[in-house]
């Protein structure tokens, strides 16, 4: 069976506060994003993801949504978004943006209403349960620290927030709900989105009862995190009912030509991320495990192997190694070694897995997080280093803006920018377009199949990609020492150090934290 286009495709996660600022205010926005588009085409990128556009009080930075179907002014407005999305696709490039359908903003028109007396029409839209202040309906703890309950003396009742007391929890079971995000999915389908992120899609059912989650006893390996005696969140995500909610959304997003949903899944369990992708609902679901794994190939593999028995041939993966609410990967590989080489390796496992990769902006440069003051200091949970402008050339705010002031300080911009490396053969930059156009033109590494060499050293990596006429193979060392690898003879397609030869002898010899793709005779 042919391949989707988002099977092929490789995503460039945008955040648009942070890309490219167009009228001198200190703040990114979408004419900016459609100003850089010829560089995000050159990449080779096929779809860009924007993290939240929609008007917000910016309590959480856009994921509390005020109003679904507009734009923050801070960002733009309508028109703004019609021609950043005119200008994409003719590039061919897609542009799929963020829906936060769990919870709203406090200031959303519909939870004003259903705040406003137990009797309003609203009241059922949020998650509301009436009692006293002395005790909360449950044990049920936010994701950003404290009780999940915040007690409204007005109405003597408490509502639900996941996340910030300023998030208050939609309600799913009520149909009218439902309704209503399908109402929004609608709208930006319509102006000609090609799908949408789904923000912490696990969570938007809860268990009918609201039961107390028990106490955790075994360490979670996926969520580091979670830890034995903390509560274990049995009852408060992941409910058999969320699935439903999600064929909805698949049944509306699927009224409309070649669209994608993109789960960002957090399941109790890694095995149970693929029962997200089912055929009537998300066709991808973010696969978090390289974010939180050590610089070790026993990690990487670990995470492969996990991903590719629990999906089977059925579903498709993804991969990623930074993102805006974690520390950027070459920042955590820094804290022990050689940051640039091992995000060097990182790259090349990311573009040559069987899935579809996505990049962070910044991170084809090698952006490392900014040091960010305390008194410039904007996320409640301490994410702006990762949020940092992106880093366009050593002029000025890094050309980023012309501003006086960046709403987040600017990072190393006088050594880390897209200018500097843009003419560098040997740059993080030209490495990324390298890798992405060899992907693009190496059937094996889209189509083929994965099978790792189970003959490679401990600390390396090696696996084949394979199509009945092509076979490939990714040797990756993750050390600061050669390594030995019993491979045949072939033809190196890509390094990431300097080779004399494009011809290897048996066996290959990795220099430290080299990573290499060869093709092997049929």
């Amino acid at each position: 069976m042919a391949l989707q286009w988002w099977q092929r495709a490789v995503f460039y996660q945008i955040y648009p506060r942070s890309f490219a600022d167009s009228n001198g205010d200190g703040i990114g926005d979408l004419d900016g994003v459609t100003a850089h588009l010829d560089y995000v085409e050159s990449l080779g990128i096929d779809a860009i993801w924007l993290n939240p556009i929609n008007p917000s009080q910016l309590d959480d930075w856009g994921y509390d949504v005020s109003d679904y179907c507009g734009i923050h002014p801070d960002l733009g407005d309508l028109a703004a978004f019609d021609r950043l999305l005119a200008e994409a696709h003719r590039r061919e490039i897609r542009v799929i943006v963020d829906l936060v359908p769990n919870h709203t903003s406090n200031q959303h028109p519909w939870f004003i209403e259903s705040r406003a007396s137990r009797t309003n029409p609203k009241r059922d839209w949020y998650i509301w349960v009436p009692g006293s202040p002395e005790r909360a309906p449950n044990n049920w703890v936010s994701n950003f620290g404290g009780p999940a309950w915040q007690y409204d003396a007005d109405t003597q009742a408490w509502y639900l927030h996941t996340f910030l007391v300023q998030q208050p929890d939609l309600n799913f079971r009520n149909p009218e709900v439902v309704e209503a995000m399908h109402g929004v999915i609608r709208f930006w389908l319509e102006r000609g989105a090609d799908g949408y992120r789904i923000d912490v899609v696990a969570n938007m059912i809860k268990d009918a009862q609201l039961r107390d989650n028990p106490l955790r006893t075994e360490p979670n390996p996926d969520i580091p995190s979670r830890r034995p005696g903390e509560l274990n969140p049995l009852y408060s995500t992941d409910q058999p009912e969320v699935h439903d909610i999600i064929r909805g959304f698949r049944r509306v997003s699927d009224s409309y030509e070649n669209r994608i949903l993109v789960g960002e899944t957090w399941p109790r369990e890694q095995e149970r991320l693929a029962d997200y992708l089912r055929p009537d609902e998300l066709q991808l679901a973010f696969n978090f495990r390289f974010l939180l794994a050590r610089y070790e190939a026993s990690r990487f593999r670990a995470a492969i192997e996990l991903t590719e028995k629990s999906f089977g041939a059925g579903a498709w993966p993804t991969w990623t190694l930074s993102n805006h609410d974690f520390s950027r990967h070459i920042s955590r590989y820094s804290r022990d070694g050689d940051g640039d080489a091992r995000a060097r390796v990182a790259a090349v496992m990311l573009l040559t897995l069987r899935g579809s990769p996505f990049i962070y902006y910044g991170e084809e440069i090698g952006m490392r997080d900014a040091a960010i003051p305390a008194g410039s200091k904007r996320d409640p949970v301490g994410r702006d280093g990762c949020r940092s402008p992106m880093q366009w050339s050593d002029a000025r705010n890094g050309g980023f803006s012309t501003s006086d002031k960046t709403w987040l300080p600017c990072g190393d911009f006088k050594t880390v920018n897209v200018a500097r490396q843009l003419n560098d053969p040997h740059s993080m930059l030209a490495l990324h377009r390298r890798l992405i156009q060899l992907r693009k033109s190496t059937p094996a590494l889209v189509e083929g199949s994965y099978r790792e060499f189970d003959r490679a050293p401990e600390d390396c990596l090696v696996f084949h990609r394979d199509t009945p006429a092509q076979h490939i193979v990714v040797a990756l060392n993750f050390t600061a020492e050669p390594r030995e690898i019993a491979l045949p003879e072939g033809k190196i397609l890509l390094s990431t150090v300097s080779r004399s030869a494009n011809l290897t002898k048996s066996p290959l010899t990795l220099a430290p934290n080299e990573a290499v793709i060869m093709i092997l005779d049929a």
